[in-house]
């Protein structure tokens, strides 16, 4: 695992883009973490990696069948129990919410919230509740 990966500038970096729409470039930025990554991070890091690729593919490319979003939740099923809040302060739940409610409607653009005084070392936390998309576990 890498050494507070939430604070690691390529993480940052990948945060910063994937906010301003940047998805491809987000995925790019978090790729070399991800390849250096084992475990429960592999998996973490490689579902937010294919959220934005699914992102980039519904709205620069019109894809409809969101293959990657589906791709990610099944890696984030092998990250184990309580690490990516733990750890990033994320809740997979409500982003994965936020990444299928925004492949519907072009109007919203989920984001990933950005605190140097997130919980414990990461960078992440929820942005609350959404009230569409599929039952995510």
């Amino acid at each position: 695992m890498l050494a507070k990966p939430a604070g690691h500038p390529d993480w940052r970096r990948g945060v910063e883009l994937f906010n301003a729409g940047h998805w491809w470039e987000a995925h790019e930025a978090w790729e070399p973490l991800w390849l250096r990554s084992t475990g429960s991070e592999r998996h973490l890091l490689q579902g937010v990696i294919l959220l934005a690729a699914a992102l980039h593919k519904r709205w620069h490319h019109g894809s409809l069948t969101h293959r990657n979003y589906h791709k990610a939740a099944a890696h984030f099923v092998q990250v184990s129990q309580g690490y990516a809040e733990a750890a990033y302060g994320l809740n997979l739940a409500v982003v994965q919410q936020q990444v299928w409610a925004a492949l519907h409607d072009p109007a919203l653009r989920p984001t990933l919230p950005w605190s140097d005084e997130a919980p414990r070392s990461g960078i992440l936390e929820a942005n609350g509740p959404v009230t569409s998309g599929p039952d995510v576990h």
